[in-house]
């Protein structure tokens, strides 16, 4: 039997795209490199993206085609190759090359102020001329389009050499991409940890971050696979557990401290913040009050030997303000007690 292209391309063009019903042919997805030697044939099929969820079903339904329409005795098998018009994504750890420091802020227990925390350190660096990048991590309760008044931001895509690349929301001087973004603000995320993950990477390499000095990620609360795959994919300067002074919440925070200083890991911690460490009423500035206790992060910090910092910050009152969207390191008028607290992001 003599082989010849267009036997090949006619086979082909009984073979259907999943994603769209058309036909290969069609669809200009069979690209201008058929070779024939005797009985072996080989050619390559272009499909949009590197990862495309039908690349295995569509080159098998080529190679069966083929076999059907054109001659069991064709060698096809193994011969058909697979392009892509978009770039892949770079490997993990080619990621982020133009980001210079990438700090994870985490918290062993949810509700200690983690993600407020993370929200007025990158405004902080911000106003201090830095380029900064935040990325919401906490899939599961997603706070910072709140924190930066972006809530009905829906990020959009930019092509950025040769990739399609999701363009993050920018307030406050610092980009952001949240999974907040992307889902209703009413309906819980109810996704299994691999497809949590996934998602993750996808707000990672392939979104349009460029030249950064910071990249700070607000992780979720406690020790998960969410934050083995940050570290994973991701060369981590260093961490910052936040918690608040009292022993139920010092508990888990041992938790997370281990999990990043663990040989696994093995994650530089920056620093333990201790939030909430009291209280101070709006008409007696003077006075303090420790309602979840006195000096827990220190005592914890002293207990460790280790190398971690702790800073204490004040009142309630500041994590209201950032939760009605006004970051409290944005603020143009700040009250004493506010640029008490307010000095330990600037620094």
């Amino acid at each position: 039997m003599t082989l010849y292209p267009k036997l090949i391309m006619d086979a082909l063009a009984k073979v259907r795209y999943p994603g769209t019903g058309k036909d290969l042919v069609t669809m200009g997805m069979v690209e201008d490199n058929i070779r024939i030697d005797g009985n072996k044939v080989s050619f390559s099929l272009l499909f949009e993206k590197p990862n495309d969820p039908f690349i295995k079903s569509v080159v098998k339904a080529a190679e069966t085609a083929i076999l059907t329409y054109v001659g069991e005795e064709v060698d096809i098998k193994g011969n058909i190759t697979v392009d892509a018009k978009q770039a892949a994504r770079p490997e993990p750890d080619k990621l982020l090359p133009e980001v210079k420091n990438i700090i994870a802020v985490s918290s062993g227990k949810g509700g200690v102020g983690k993600s407020t925390v993370a929200a007025n350190l990158a405004v902080a660096l911000a106003l201090q001329g830095h380029k900064v990048g935040l990325l919401d991590a906490d899939i599961f309760g997603p706070s910072q389009p709140k924190m930066f008044n972006v809530e009905e931001a829906r990020p959009y895509m930019v092509e950025v050499g040769g990739r399609e690349l999701i363009e993050p929301a920018a307030n406050y001087g610092v980009k952001l991409l949240s999974i907040g973004f992307f889902v209703n603000k009413e309906d819980a995320v109810l996704w299994r940890g691999a497809m949590a993950s996934n998602a993750l990477k996808q707000l990672i390499g392939d979104a349009n971050w460029g030249d950064l000095d910071y990249f700070l990620i607000d992780l979720p609360p406690g020790t998960s696979d969410i934050h083995l795959t940050m570290v994973q994919t991701l060369a981590i300067t260093g961490a910052i557990v936040v918690s608040t002074p009292q022993e139920v919440a010092l508990a888990d925070a041992r938790k997370g401290i281990s999990m990043f200083t663990g040989e696994k890991i093995n994650v530089p911690v920056l620093g333990l913040v201790e939030n909430m460490s009291w209280f101070t009423p709006a008409e007696l500035p003077e006075n303090k009050y420790y309602l979840f206790g006195k000096e827990g992060g220190k005592r914890l910090a002293e207990l460790k030997r280790s190398r971690l910092s702790v800073t204490l910050l004040s009142s309630s009152k500041k994590r209201l303000k950032t939760d009605l969207h006004l970051a409290l390191a944005h603020q143009p008028y700040l009250s004493d007690a506010d640029t008490a607290y307010f000095s330990f992001y600037r620094n």
